[in-house]
């Protein structure tokens, strides 16, 4: 018998409502006082891991870490028997509220991209964070693999420019501000795969950059017809190349080298991302004190850019000194969840446990110059948590409980509240077709 009307309306108000719950757009609750008892707390911090250990989280920042803590009035207590607490994960570089469906024009908000027969533009100045929308399906999705924060990425594209824009941090929780509007970044793509945006050639995507930097330093007169910039993005490129961050995704060793010279001389502060050939300078890296976003599976030589691609680049870096964090090559946005299988890889290939964890929580959280907001778990910081059924590093661990500046967030999306509502047991028909 098909569902009358009303009731087939009544089952799409409850899914509805579920994925409101799942969304977070109905609103946060007050952050209460909360202590997470009896956990094996990985604090990503001097005080290590602790076991048996305790959390007292009040106002939505970390007010006490230790074994036997006494309970604050009022405090909501949590068992956690013994399972894994980390800090919240890092979703990598993302496109996370700015991209919905990536084939789709309408739903991808990630590239600045001027069809022919426009001339590719250069625009630095545009800022993907105000496209970011908190109510996108792919925050709760996110958030079920324990992860609470990402950096909007944005991309470069045909009819744009190996300058993508500015990004910018954002955390998971599903409020609509860009809570640190002050940390943006600039981003800047470079390799083989980007010289189609320069003329066809690797020095040439040089060649734009010296051009865009004389004119940002006002070396060039703004009115020239040949003029790469705007006014805007003369400012934009002055306050970023000024003392700002600007990430570099670039793989080839001699590319590295002369990123790394570039920031030396402009006194910015560099990300890397990628750096597939990363081990092969890794010394240079850990000399200069720039961090390395980079996918612990890019081990083949897949381009021109990453002949010398290898397992243990991770590991080879971090021998080195150097501070490593992960971000997904591929598709960062609708897979986000997959980020702790890299950390993964990377420790099943040398890389010490502690350092894979950190590369997942503190190691962004400073290279983003968060460090003394997120990233680990220690008093004062913003109570970001995950407890887990197992070693978050593990892809077979899940996250079972996750908070957000001590708030519990739900660990539901639209996909789970479709699969509870069709995959009902005990009967023949599919659900719309019974009340």
């Amino acid at each position: 018998m098909i569902a009358h009307p009303k009731a087939r309306l009544s089952s799409g108000r409850r899914i509805a409502f579920g994925l409101l719950l799942g969304l977070g757009v109905l609103g946060a609750a007050q952050a209460e006082d909360l202590l997470i008892r009896n956990a094996t707390v990985h604090t990503v911090a001097e005080q290590g891991t602790l076991s048996g250990a305790d959390v007292w989280v009040r106002d939505g920042r970390i007010e006490g870490v230790g074994v036997g803590l006494s309970v604050p009035a009022g405090a909501r207590v949590v068992e956690a028997d013994g399972k894994p607490l980390t800090p919240g994960l890092f979703a990598g570089l993302t496109g996370i509220g700015i991209e919905e469906v990536s084939a789709e024009p309408s739903g991808n908000d990630g590239a600045l991209a001027y069809p022919a027969p426009q001339l590719p533009q250069v625009r630095p100045e545009f800022d993907v964070a105000v496209a970011y929308n908190p109510r996108s399906t792919l925050l709760p999705i996110a958030r079920r693999g324990g992860l609470t924060w990402t950096v909007l990425a944005p991309r470069s594209a045909p009819g744009g420019s190996i300058f993508a824009g500015l990004g910018g941090v954002v955390r998971l929780d599903g409020g609509s501000e860009v809570p640190y509007a002050e940390r943006s970044a600039l981003f800047i793509n470079l390799g083989g795969a980007q010289s189609p945006l320069a003329g066809s050639s690797r020095a040439a995507q040089y060649m734009l950059i010296e051009q865009a930097v004389a004119e940002a330093r006002n070396a060039v007169p703004i009115a020239l017809p040949s003029n790469l910039l705007t006014l805007a993005g003369r400012t934009a490129l002055v306050r970023q190349f000024s003392g700002g961050r600007v990430v570099v995704s670039v793989d080839r060793a001699a590319d590295i080298r002369r990123v790394l010279a570039l920031a030396a001389r402009e006194r910015f502060n560099l990300v890397l991302d990628g750096a597939a050939e990363g081990w092969l300078v890794a010394d240079e890296i850990a000399a200069a004190g720039v961090p390395v976003l980079l996918d612990a599976l890019v081990n083949l030589p897949g381009s021109f850019d990453s002949l010398a691609a290898r397992l243990d680049n991770a590991a080879r870096l971090h021998a080195a000194g150097v501070a490593v964090g992960f971000s997904q090559a591929g598709d960062a946005s609708h897979n986000a969840r997959k980020v702790r299988q890299l950390a993964g890889n990377a420790v099943a290939n040398g890389l010490p446990w502690e350092a894979g964890l950190a590369g997942l929580t503190q190691v962004p959280a400073d290279a983003f110059g968060l460090g003394d907001r997120l990233g680990s778990i220690e008093i004062g910081k913003r109570a970001d948590l995950v407890l887990w059924s197992g070693d978050p590093l593990e892809v077979n661990t899940r996250a079972e409980r996750l908070w957000i500046d001590g708030n519990e967030r739900p660990l539901t999306s639209r996909q789970t509240e479709l699969r509870d509502r069709y995959l009902k047991p005990g009967h023949p028909l599919p659900r719309a077709y019974f009340r």
